[in-house]
């Protein structure tokens, strides 16, 4: 493949997805303190009456920890993926299309920025994992790192799907709340799957959220609990929901260039 045609297009759009979030500091706050609000005033209150099977030693602080994460990349994601929108309002999205760079190559300077944003999000907020009781073995990190980059590349991937075919943030928002928030709710982020055949149970286990939950959750050491799925399954699961997320925006940009 010609290095032109890909690879330099894809760094310059990673490299100005990135210098554009980072000069724009209300999209940084939004994204960590939101969720750091949450774990705080969530893991304090549920934190007495939180009493999972299986693990007695768990407190409501360190099983949401995982989900916080989920959480701080789910939003990073959103804020990342507005410059979709933004860019075609501009004129930037059509110019590049028009362009000889490789649908390919614009997808994935946008996935890449959106997931390196996200993982320096999710690692600053790694700083407040001693007051939830947990350590970073060192044998888990290589995973952790993992769970991390398909994580945060499988919520970019959502967030561009959704910003793609969208003209406004306002409807860009409004869907996000509608499809992301509640795939983050039954993915086990708050609170342990149902056991059984119950509908929220089945609608969790077909969630390809609740995997990136579960990779991360076990890529801490978190005490094992009844039907989380293990981490090498979960990183599998996750790692096909990217490549989906990728193929389809794929076929999304290839769709619009042709049609200019």
């Amino acid at each position: 493949m010609n290095r032109t045609y890909f690879w330099r297009p894809t760094a310059a759009l990673w490299h100005r997805d990135v210098v554009r979030f980072l000069r724009q500091r209300n999209r940084i706050v939004g994204a960590l303190v939101t969720p750091l609000v949450f774990w705080i005033l969530l893991g304090t209150g549920f934190s007495p009456s939180f009493r999972p099977s299986g693990s007695q030693e768990l407190s409501y602080l360190a099983y949401f920890f995982p989900g916080t994460l989920v959480l701080i990349m789910l939003f990073t994601a959103i804020f990342s993926t507005i410059s979709v929108i933004e860019d075609r309002r501009e004129g930037f999205l059509q110019g590049v299309l028009v362009a000889p760079v490789s649908p390919g190559a614009i997808v994935l300077g946008k996935f890449l920025g959106g997931t390196t944003l996200a993982i320096g999000q999710a690692v600053l907020f790694c700083v407040l994992a001693p007051l939830a009781g947990i350590s970073f073995p060192l044998p888990l990190l290589p995973p952790l790192f993992a769970s991390f980059l398909l994580v945060g590349f499988s919520m970019t991937g959502l967030g561009f799907l959704v910003a793609w075919p969208m003209d406004s943030t306002q409807g860009f928002h409004a869907i996000m709340n509608v499809v992301l928030m509640p795939l983050w709710m039954i993915s086990g982020a708050l609170f342990p799957l149902p056991s059984g055949g119950s509908l929220i149970a089945w609608l969790g286990w077909m969630n390809p959220v609740t995997y990136g939950v579960a990779a991360i959750r076990q890529s801490l050491g978190s005490p094992s609990l009844p039907g989380v799925p293990s981490l090498g399954y979960s990183l599998l699961v996750t790692l096909g929901f990217c490549v989906v997320t990728y193929m389809a925006s794929h076929a999304l940009v290839t769709r619009r260039r042709k049609a200019l």
